[in-house]
């Protein structure tokens, strides 16, 4: 009780303990909000490659055929609940005189990808639409229709970092021309040799939707087009359907590993079977999760975000001192008082137990302003990001450089707690010395003259 006594009482009087208060809740505010923003971009990274890909990704060295019936296979295991087939190709979009963009071509059957990825969400046009996802073009049944990236078509403002999305609508069943091409192997001559070459393919298509997915790098470069027609214009002598990659979806509560044991026995057995045994899609072809593809740049902003904190840390450290000369100045001016609590009986250990439990008090009611203001801070960054674009005219966050169009505000709390702790533990160390200080105190030297 008595030590309650004292601590409200040095609140009170001595104003400037507020100081340390408010020290301790800057730094861990700052440090929440750091590692809330890299966990918050890693994460995002992260989900952002799952909603674009699906859960697991088979992508063999080449492409290969009968791809149906090797997703039918998948879809009657248990641990798949989904899987869908691209077609990859890289080529020139023709937009209108002088504006020609370099994109990457995917052929897909956008009713099966939207079963396997977040797809249908990025949709401008058909994210709202009850029926399946379709690229014909109203009034035109005959001619091809094609998804386009946002990025493709537009710029975001330089200022808003904002697309404008009135006048991006505006493009819908307007005419692009894709030029494009594929490697094919000709027929061995007389002298039984074969020979590669590159044949040029130019496809004009209508555009049915653009696909905004929020992701800087997918919505500049992607072009979407249905792979029967895409396979009929690259490969035209090629009968059966082919495909570059598998892209997968798991069912809920399947374990990822086990999946991909699953799915590797069945490509084994699928190659060994329809494919001739080919030692090539055996041997080289990778079956990974989305995560896992993503890993060496996740790992490497792990280390950045480490640094950071590590360098937060280093200056918050001058909390500790801080406080440390705010108590020892305490312990000075209270000389008198702490010598009649020891003249009383007090022992040498609660007197030090005074100044180190106030100084744990500080720690505690410090984080957890500073973990309310984290939390309003992260909750509201991208507003924050606004006022000081709207202000300073500053623009912090630029999807062309961050990949995003929105700061990540989601608190980490897994890094939140501690910190927590090592506020309050640092608090606490900056009223050792002058703890000790108090501790001994000799009560016969203070009040001689008194």
């Amino acid at each position: 009780m008595l030590k309650l006594f004292l601590w409200l009482r040095y609140l009170r009087k001595k104003k400037i303990v507020f100081l340390s208060i408010a020290a301790v809740a800057l730094s861990v505010s700052l440090l929440i909000v750091v590692a809330s923003l890299f966990t918050g971009f890693i994460n995002t990274f992260e989900q952002s490659a799952v909603e674009t890909i699906g859960d697991i990704v088979l992508l063999p060295p080449i492409k290969f055929t009968k791809y149906r019936l090797f997703i039918e296979r998948l879809e009657q295991t248990a641990a798949v609940e989904a899987a869908t087939a691209t077609l990859s190709a890289q080529g020139l979009l023709h937009l209108g005189k002088g504006n020609v963009r370099a994109v990457n071509v995917w052929g897909i059957k956008p009713g099966r990808r939207a079963k396997v990825t977040g797809f249908k969400r990025s949709l401008l046009k058909q994210k709202d639409s009850p029926g399946e996802l379709s690229f014909e073009v109203d009034g035109f049944p005959e001619k091809i229709g094609g998804f386009v990236g946002i990025g493709v078509l537009a710029e975001p403002d330089e200022q808003t970092d904002q697309y404008d999305f009135d006048a991006v609508q505006k493009m819908f069943g307007q005419q692009v021309f894709l030029t494009t091409g594929a490697v094919t192997r000709a027929k061995p001559g007389e002298d039984k040799t074969e020979f590669s070459s590159f044949k040029r393919k130019f496809i004009p298509f209508l555009i049915a939707d653009i696909v905004f997915t929020g992701v800087y790098l997918l919505d500049k470069e992607f072009v979407y087009l249905p792979i029967e027609k895409l396979q009929k214009r690259l490969y035209p002598s090629e009968d059966s359907p082919i495909a570059s990659q598998i892209q997968i979806k798991l069912s809920p509560g399947t374990r990822a590993d086990v999946a991909i044991a699953q799915i590797r026995g069945l490509w084994q057995t699928f190659v060994d079977e329809q494919l001739n045994g080919d030692p090539y899609l055996r041997r080289y072809t990778d079956i990974e999760t989305a995560k896992q593809m993503q890993s060496r740049y996740v790992a490497e902003l792990r280390k950045q975000m480490g640094v950071l904190l590590l360098i937060f840390g280093v200056v918050s450290f001058g909390v500790v001192v801080l406080i440390f000369c705010i108590f020892y100045m305490i312990v000075r001016l209270k000389q008198k008082d702490i010598a009649i609590i020891k003249s009383c009986g007090a022992p040498s250990r609660s007197v030090a137990f005074v100044f180190v439990g106030f100084g744990a008090c500080v720690g505690i009611v410090g984080s957890g302003i500073g973990v309310v203001l984290g939390y309003i801070v992260i909750k509201n960054i991208n507003a924050i990001e606004g006022w000081i674009r709207v202000i300073f005219g500053l623009k912090l966050w630029k999807s062309s450089v961050y990949m995003f169009s929105k700061i990540p505000s989601e608190v980490d709390w897994g890094s939140a707690l501690p910190i927590v702790l090592l506020a309050i533990v640092a608090a606490a160390i900056g009223t050792l010395i002058p703890a000790i200080v108090a501790a001994r105190t000799r009560p016969v030297e203070i009040l001689r003259y008194e």
